[in-house]
C-alpha cells in the first residue's frame, strides 16, 4: 500500500477495493454530509476495544485510569492534526459541531468579557451578534438570542468594510466597549463549497476600532475539513473559537470537536450551570455552594461522562487516515483535480438546441481546481431543453435507480439558497405557506426552485465516480432529438404564431369586497383553485363568527383590498367618516390559529361542505373592519387551498 501514504492518489483503486467495499455498487457523492469509514478503521477500533477494559473516566480503577489516559492522547492528537499547540489551544470533546456552537452562545448569554463573575439569571448583559450569509443554520439561530441585535453580512466585501470600519454596525460607537460581540461565519459554503477567508479573525482581533475590541470569532469548519488542512499552528490570527465534526473527515466515529483558544477560554468559564465531573464539591442541603474545576478548560466543560468508547476511536481513525491517505494536502489536491473534471464536464452539457443543461451556483471569486477559493462540493439544478426546470427530487430519484447517492434540498444554509437561487424573503414566506418543507417533494414554485442538487467529493472518490455521475446525467437530461433548424418546415417563416392576449386580471382578495386588478406585466401564480390570493380572506361577524354577506352589509363593497407580494401584505382602504380614507396592512404570511375546537363543516342546502375561515385575534383589525363595515366583524382566512365562492354565491 505504500509508506504513510506516499502512493495516494496513484493507487486510490487499490484503497478503495481493500478498504471501502459497501462502495462497490454505488457512487456516492455526498462526502460534505459525512464521508465513509475504511474498513481497516473498523477492525482496528475492534481488535482495541476486544483487547482493552476500558472504564468510566470518573472512576479510580486501572480500567478508568485507562480510559483517562486514552481520552488525553486523543486530545493531544487532535491538537496536532490541526497543528494547533497544546500550549495555546484546548479541545472540548462534544456530540457535534452543532452541539459545540450551542455551547459557545450559551456562554454568550450570561457574559460579558470586563465581568469577574457571571450576571444573574435575570439580568444578563446582552451581546451582538454578526454572521456570514454562507453560515448553516446552526450559526444563523444564534441571532435569536443576541438582545444587543444581529447583522446578516451578505457579501464577504460588507465583511471586508467592517473590519476596516468603512461598515459600522450595532456595536461599532462609542460607549460600546464594554459589550460583547461574536462573529461567526464558515470556513466553507456547505452548499456550493466556495472558501471563505481565513484572515478574517485575526484581522479583527488586531484592530483598534472602536467596539472591535470585544469580538470574538466562531469558525464553522465542519465542511472545510472534510477535505482540507486546518492550520491553526498561529494563535495570533487563530478564530477564538472552531467547531467541526470528526466524522467528517474519517467517517467514524459520529463525534465532534470544540477548539478554543485559552486566551479567549474566560468566555465559556462564566456559564452558571455545572454538570458532573465538571466540579470538584457542591453542596446541595441547605447550603447552595459549589467548586467547579480549576485546572483545565476542558474539564470545567465536558459534562457527565464522555462519550469516551467513540473517543478511542479517534485514535484508530488517525491512525488509518495517515496511512491511507497521508496528509490533508494530498486529499486536497485530488479532490480539486476531481472537481475540477467534473465541473468542466456537467457545464459542457448541451441539449440540441443548445441550452445549457446544468445551472450551476459558483462564486464568482472561487475556482475550480483552486482549493484556495472553492471545495469539492458542486450545487446545481437541471433545466430541460425549453428551459424548465427539473426537479430535485426527480433527478434524486432517478439518481437512486443508478446508484447514485447524493443530497437535494435546502441543505441547511438559508443564506446560501435564497442568493443562489435569487429568492427573495417574500418568495420564502410563499413557499413555506405553499407547502414548502425541508425534505419535502415541492420542487419548483413561482418558477423558480425551491432547492438544489449537491454533490460532494471525499477522499476516497475516484475518477469511475465521476465519469459515472457524468455519464447518468449526460444520458438522462441531454435531449438530443430536436435542433431547432429540424422543427422548421422549408418556407415557413420563423415568427411565432399570434397569440392570444389577456387584456387584464381581476382578483378579489376579500370574498364580497371591491375586485382589484392586478398589474400589467406582473407574474402572477395559478393554484389548483384558480389565481393565487383570489377570495382568500373573508369578514366573519364578532358574535357569531359567521361570514358576513354584502345582502346584509353592503358596505362591504366599498372596502378595497390589493396585495403587495413583495411586501409580502394585503392592504385594504376604507373611507371613515371621522378619518377619512385609512389603510390596513395584514401580512401574507401570519396564518392565523383557531382559538378553540371548530366543529366539523355542516352540509349546505346543496350538500357541499363550506370551508371553515379562521379569524384574526388582532384588536386593530377588529377595529378596522368594524368601523369601516358597520357592525361587529374581522377579517378571517380561510384554509389552504380552498375557495369560499360558495359562501358568497348563496345570496
Amino acid at each position: 500500500m505504500g509508506r504513510v501514504g506516499t502512493s495516494y492518489p496513484e493507487n486510490i483503486d487499490q484503497i478503495r477495493e481493500q478498504e471501502y467495499p459497501n462502495l462497490r455498487d454505488t457512487t456516492y457523492l455526498d462526502h460534505a454530509g459525512t464521508t465513509i469509514y475504511a474498513k481497516s478503521l473498523i477492525d482496528q477500533f475492534a481488535r482495541d476495544m476486544a483487547a482493552n477494559l476500558f472504564g468510566n473516566p470518573h472512576s479510580r480503577s486501572p480500567s478508568s485510569e485507562l480510559s483517562t489516559r486514552r481520552v488525553d492522547r486523543v486530545r493531544l492528537r487532535v491538537l496536532q492534526f490541526f497543528k494547533a499547540n497544546p500550549e495555546d489551544f484546548d479541545v472540548i470533546f462534544v456530540a457535534n459541531a452543532t452541539a459545540g456552537i450551542k455551547m459557545v452562545m450559551d456562554a454568550f448569554i450570561q457574559c460579558d468579557k470586563n465581568t469577574t463573575l457571571p450576571h444573574t439569571q435575570d439580568s444578563p448583559r446582552p451581546f451582538w451578534y454578526g454572521y456570514h450569509r454562507d453560515s448553516h443554520t446552526s450559526l444563523v439561530g444564534i441571532r435569536e438570542i443576541a438582545s444587543q441585535g444581529s447583522r446578516c453580512f451578505e457579501a464577504d466585501q460588507e465583511v471586508e468594510d467592517w473590519i476596516s470600519g468603512k461598515l459600522a454596525t450595532e456595536l461599532d460607537h462609542p460607549g460600546s466597549e464594554s459589550q460583547l460581540g461574536l462573529f461567526a461565519y464558515p470556513a466553507q459554503s456547505n452548499m456550493n463549497g466556495r472558501r471563505l477567508p481565513l484572515d478574517w479573525s485575526g484581522r479583527l482581533r488586531e484592530s483598534s476600532l472602536p467596539g472591535h475590541g470585544n469580538i470574538y470569532t466562531l469558525l464553522d469548519a465542519a465542511a472545510y475539513v472534510t477535505t482540507a488542512q486546518l492550520d491553526l499552528s498561529n494563535s495570533k490570527t487563530a478564530p477564538d473559537f472552531t467547531v467541526l465534526s470528526l466524522y467528517k473527515i474519517f467517517g467514524f466515529p459520529d463525534l465532534g470537536v470544540l477548539i478554543v483558544r485559552k486566551c479567549s477560554g474566560h468566555i465559556l468559564e462564566r456559564r452558571r450551570y455545572f454538570g458532573g465531573g465538571t466540579v470538584d464539591m457542591v453542596t446541595c442541603i441547605k447550603d447552595k455552594w459549589h467548586a467547579k474545576k480549576a485546572e483545565r478548560l476542558h474539564e470545567k466543560m465536558e459534562d457527565g461522562t464522555l462519550p469516551f468508547h467513540h473517543i478511542v476511536a479517534v485514535d484508530s481513525a488517525l491512525d488509518v487516515h495517515e496511512r491511507l491517505y497521508g496528509s490533508m494536502d494530498r486529499i486536497s489536491r485530488h479532490t480539486c483535480s476531481l472537481a475540477k473534471q467534473l465541473y468542466d464536464g456537467l457545464s459542457s452539457l448541451r441539449h440540441a438546441n443548445g441550452k445549457a443543461v446544468c445551472v450551476i451556483y459558483k462564486d464568482p471569486a472561487s475556482q475550480f481546481g483552486n482549493s484556495k477559493t472553492q471545495a469539492p462540493t458542486i450545487a446545481f439544478n437541471v433545466q430541460n431543453s425549453r428551459g424548465g426546470w427539473v426537479g430535485k427530487t426527480d433527478f434524486e430519484r432517478l439518481a437512486d435507480l443508478h446508484g447514485i447517492q447524493l443530497r437535494t434540498g435546502g441543505v441547511c444554509n438559508p443564506g446560501g439558497i435564497a442568493s443562489s437561487l435569487n429568492l427573495a424573503g417574500w418568495e420564502l414566506r410563499r413557499n413555506f405557506m405553499e407547502g414548502t418543507r425541508c425534505g419535502n417533494d415541492l420542487d419548483v414554485l413561482g418558477g423558480k426552485p425551491t432547492g438544489v442538487v449537491r454533490v460532494s467529493l471525499g477522499a476516497m472518490t475516484n475518477f469511475h465516480d465521476i465519469h459515472h455521475f457524468l455519464q447518468f446525467v449526460s444520458a438522462t437530461f441531454v435531449d438530443e432529438r430536436h435542433r431547432f433548424s429540424e422543427l422548421v418546415t422549408p418556407g415557413l417563416s420563423l415568427e411565432p404564431p399570434a397569440l392570444q392576449q389577456v387584456d387584464s386580471l381581476r382578483i378579489a382578495p376579500i370574498v364580497g369586497c371591491a375586485e382589484w386588478e392586478i398589474p400589467a406585466e406582473t407574474s402572477w401564480e395559478v393554484r389548483s383553485t384558480g389565481l393565487a390570493w383570489d377570495r382568500e380572506w373573508c369578514l366573519v361577524s364578532e358574535m357569531t363568527g359567521a361570514p358576513l354577506t354584502t345582502r346584509e352589509h353592503p358596505a362591504m363593497k366599498r372596502l378595497k383590498s390589493s396585495v403587495d407580494i413583495q411586501e409580502g401584505v394585503l392592504k385594504v382602504r376604507a373611507q371613515l367618516e371621522e378619518v377619512g380614507e385609512t389603510e390596513l396592512t395584514v401580512s401574507l404570511w401570519d396564518i392565523p390559529s383557531p382559538t378553540c375546537e371548530v366543529k366539523a363543516n355542516q352540509p349546505s342546502e346543496d350538500d357541499t361542505e363550506l370551508p371553515v375561515p379562521t379569524p384574526y385575534t388582532s384588536k386593530t383589525i377588529s377595529d378596522f373592519f368594524t368601523a369601516a363595515i358597520g357592525a361587529p366583524c374581522t377579517l378571517a382566512r380561510f384554509p389552504a387551498d380552498s375557495f369560499p365562492q360558495a359562501a358568497e354565491g348563496s345570496e
